[in-house]
């Protein structure tokens, strides 16, 4: 059980991230008075989240 939820907490971890970069990188998503930025943050936030999910399948298939 304790293996699913950390599954799905990983799923929804991802597609939160992923949702919040793009939305930065697209413009749906501001910062005041930083608007210049944020799609810069939004590219790091993918790119941090693609590089943390390939890390986390190599972490687990190594087990």
């Amino acid at each position: 059980m304790k293996t699913l939820m950390n599954i799905v907490m990983a799923i929804v971890g991802v597609l939160v991230s992923l949702a919040v970069g793009f939305g930065m990188i697209s413009g749906t998503l501001t910062v005041p008075y930083v608007q210049s930025i944020v799609p810069i943050a939004g590219y790091i936030v993918v790119i941090g989240t693609v590089i943390g999910l390939i890390l986390g399948i190599i972490k687990g298939a190594s087990k």
